[in-house]
């Protein structure tokens, strides 16, 4: 028995019909300068991207129909992202549709691996390949698809800005100082020891002068929980005491394991819960961990009551606020 496969004389193709940019010099020029087009939009796009990345302030909002407020640096580095991405691909799918050799080729069942003589025909094939896809011919496609590659590789280098500058002690520095004042949150009201009764929980921020402007980055390090207990409640050494008033404590609400805000009290157990990976932390005993995957409890703050008998803090965090890092030392 032969192993030789036999040929089928008839595969039943339709007869290949050509495309109009294969006969007709006009079609083809125009499909060239319509790929170009679409390089050259792709190139644009990335020229929005970096203009909105670098030269659009963070804190401009613009009014949207149907979307409303937007962020417009974030808005322009979106769009010139997806107006390089998409103009990218769609010119290189039109030059493959339109430009590039479409001929029908029948290539016969053979074993997986090829011959070596094979093996280098189809590497010589594949360059001449190349050169038939026109891009020597084409040069108006070739310099526009050069320039929207080479604008898009700059989008991903631009934005590696955002990975610096490096946060040096700002990570281990608040607001808070001897004498502030503790604020609501919201209201922004200072705070009187009677304004708590026991079991009560208060959120607090540090007061600011009148008009400034309170930063994202400062609440989210000076985020303070008040507490208050019966003082008999507490099994706290003495500095730890001293760091109270009438039964009142402070704490850090940024969770020491990921920073999430430690926002539920338990006032039966005394427990402060964070409901991101459930660590609790013993408010009787200095918020120390009990429970959860958090190495450390909560940093206090030490508080007392000025000479108009506003609660105020007796000086800044003992130890850096938030979850661990790589140069802070607790």
């Amino acid at each position: 028995m032969s192993n030789e496969i036999e040929l089928i004389k008839d595969p039943g193709l339709p007869a290949h019909v050509h495309r109009s940019t294969d006969t007709d010099p006009k079609a083809a020029a125009r499909a060239e300068r319509q790929v170009a087009i679409l390089f050259a939009l792709s190139a644009l796009g990335t020229i929005i991207l970096i203009y909105s990345y670098i030269f659009i302030k963070d804190d401009v909002f613009v009014f949207i129909p149907i979307l409303g407020q937007t962020h417009l640096q974030q808005l322009g580095i979106g769009l010139g992202m997806a107006l390089a991405l998409f103009c990218i691909g769609a010119g290189l799918i039109h030059w493959a549709k339109t430009l590039m050799p479409d001929e029908e080729v029948i290539a016969q069942r053979h074993e997986f691996r090829s011959e070596d003589e094979d093996r280098s025909e189809f590497i010589k094939t594949v360059k001449e390949g190349a050169a038939a896809a026109g891009l020597g011919r084409r040069p108006l496609i070739k310099t526009t698809l050069g320039a929207a590659l080479g604008l898009s590789a700059l989008s991903p280098i631009l934005l590696l800005r955002d990975l610096g500058p490096l946060p040096k002690d700002d990570l281990s520095k608040t607001s808070w100082k001897a004498g502030t004042r503790l604020v609501t949150d919201p209201g922004d009201r200072p705070l009187r020891p009677e304004d708590l009764e026991v079991g009560a929980v208060a959120q607090t921020l540090p007061e600011i002068e009148a008009g400034a402007h309170r930063s994202l980055a400062d609440i989210g390090k000076d985020a303070v929980l008040l507490i208050r207990l019966r003082p008999e409640e507490f099994n706290l050494d003495a500095e730890r005491l001293s760091w109270t008033h009438e039964g009142i404590i402070a704490f850090s609400k940024i969770c020491s394991h990921m920073g999430c805000a430690v926002a539920l009290y338990e006032q039966q157990t005394k427990h402060l819960l964070c409901p991101c990976h459930q660590s609790t932390f013993d408010v009787t005993r200095a918020a120390k961990v009990i429970f959860g995957p958090s190495a450390r409890p909560l940093p206090q703050l030490a508080i007392t009551v000025d000479a108009d008998g506003y609660l105020v803090a007796q000086a800044p965090f003992n130890e850096p606020v938030g979850p661990s890092f790589w140069e802070r030392s607790s």
